[in-house]
């Protein structure tokens, strides 16, 4: 049997789920605080509201002052009955000074029953509170007994029947006031507690009934809610699945809730990019193919013409060939070292040098195309600068950057290397005076797969891949670095780094 597994289940069932569980939640609770905790509330709220009118009434009798007065407010106002008795000398004897009697808690007191409740006031700390079974009137309940004692239980009216009495209790508090001139006086209050056994039975009806009403509610909301909060994340998920398939026009356009468009909005972007990913990649293969397939022709051409025609075995044709080997290796080597940066197979060995002296190296290998093509390549600075850094990466920075410039030159074939360096910091721009760049073109310069003109041509120097490289290297290095381009007018590249000294050179080359 396969087991059950809680991933496959549908997020609208569970939230669903959720929902019901949240609503019987509630229910156990309502009914819980109405079943145990209803009468302690309300008997305790009730102490609560004794005790203060004991503190106001017990003042005024330790003050002498409007003792009277202040019963009649306090027990009017609350509904309670307030009995004060003056205690004797000696012997405990009760003598009544004052009451307000209230009829719903009406005490009729014994002589015996006020001297218990002196003496356990008097055991208690000088207060005493409880919850007495005080019934109903005693007159009405010996007339109720008498009548079940001599009558049969089918004469005894419906009304009178003990079944059918609840007898009320009452709220006893007392306490003893000492007054100024040394005199006891015992305080006791009375207070009604309303039956909450019939008040409890008639929240339990209307509490099923609610509870009744309020599970279809829970079903009937859980199920719209639930199927209105996964909708768009279903939608989304199907959307998803499309773009799986490599179909990159569908939408992710479902709506609902923030994250769910948030969610689209990144899925749409990462649907573009994507597509134009998957773009650039058939042109990297296309631009890639013809690279090897050219300086291949040009090998096999050569070499054909030289085996066949003994002529043709001269300089210039082996020349050639060595070129194009060249040029092959180097598209092969850049394409290989470009896919070790970006994999993190290649880690920087940082270490200071002159990056001045690297600039003024670099330069050497192009002594070539200034003596037979006429190019002007100049480098100018006026400090030597010592970087912290991995050579051999910078160098092929450079290196990259100025062919880069080379293979687009304009018409007086001139490319500026300058170098300036501020607040310990180095820049190197390198500019050239070609076609320059389209301002909607230079935000994917630095992509692997970009190629801002379609046509293939042979580069004078290099592979195609430096700028990628260049991005991958600089971005190793933590540096800052940019593209300014007017289309017609050149471009310039550059690229800042930390310094770690800066030096002046003096005329007679040597430094300060």
């Amino acid at each position: 049997m396969k087991r059950f597994n809680r991933k496959f289940i549908p997020l609208r069932l569970k939230l669903w789920g959720y929902f019901m569980a949240f609503g019987f939640i509630i229910l156990l609770v309502l009914w819980v605080f109405q079943s145990f905790f209803l009468t302690p509330i309300y008997t305790a709220s009730k102490s609560r509201a004794v005790q203060s009118s004991a503190q106001k009434i017990s003042r005024a009798v330790e003050q002498n002052k409007n003792v009277w007065a202040t019963i009649d407010n306090v027990a009017s106002k609350n509904s309670l009955s307030v009995y004060l008795y003056n205690v004797g000398i000696g012997l405990p004897q009760m003598y009544k000074a004052c009451s307000y009697e209230n009829p719903a808690v009406k005490l009729n007191l014994e002589y015996e029953e006020i001297l218990s409740y002196y003496e356990k006031t008097v055991d208690n700390g000088g207060a005493y509170n409880a919850v007495d079974s005080n019934d109903i009137d005693d007159a009405v309940k010996q007339k109720l007994e008498m009548l079940q004692q001599n009558a049969s239980a089918d004469s005894v009216p419906a009304q009178i029947h003990q079944s059918n009495v609840e007898y009320n209790e009452s709220m006893v508090y007392t306490e003893i006031i000492t007054r100024r001139d040394g005199r006891e006086t015992l305080l006791i209050i009375t207070s009604s507690i309303t039956p909450v056994k019939a008040t409890v039975e008639i929240i339990k009806t209307q509490l099923i009934l609610v509870s009744l009403v309020f599970v279809i509610l829970s079903v009937i909301f859980s199920v719209i809610a639930s199927r209105k909060i996964a909708k768009p994340i279903s939608n989304t998920n199907k959307a998803a699945k499309e773009l799986a398939k490599k179909n990159y026009d569908t939408e992710f356009n479902a709506v609902g809730y923030l994250e769910v468009e948030e969610l689209n909005e990144t899925l749409n972007y990462a649907k573009t990019e994507l597509a134009a990913t998957e773009k650039l990649q058939r042109e990297l293969i296309a631009n890639i193919s013809h690279d090897l397939r050219t300086p291949l022709t040009m090998i096999t051409g050569y070499g054909e013409v030289m085996r066949d025609l003994p002529g043709e075995n001269t300089p210039e044709n082996i020349q050639i060939i060595i070129d194009e080997a060249t040029r092959l290796s180097t598209l092969v080597n850049d394409l290989l070292d470009l896919s070790k940066l970006q994999s993190g197979a290649l880690q920087a060995e940082k270490k200071t040098f002159c990056l001045t002296d690297s600039i003024s190296a670099i330069f050497e290998r192009y002594q070539k195309l200034i003596e037979q093509d006429g190019f002007n390549i100049t480098f100018d600075s006026g400090e030597d600068v010592y970087i912290n850094a991995d050579e051999l990466r910078i160098s092929q920075v450079l290196y990259n950057l100025i062919n880069n410039a080379v293979n687009h030159a304009g018409a007086d074939k001139t490319v500026i290397v300058t170098q300036t360096a501020k607040d310990r910091r180095v820049r190197i721009e390198v500019t050239d005076h070609g076609e320059g760049i389209p301002a909607d073109k230079l935000p994917y310069i630095w992509d692997r797969y970009y190629k801002v003109d379609k046509e293939h041509k042979r580069g004078v120097i290099g592979s195609g891949l430096g700028l990628s490289i260049v991005k991958t290297i600089l971005d190793e290095h933590n540096a800052r670095y940019g593209v300014r381009s007017t289309v017609g007018k050149g471009s310039t590249f550059w690229f800042e780094l930390a310094a770690e000294s800066i030096r002046k050179r003096k005329k007679n080359n040597e430094t300060e």
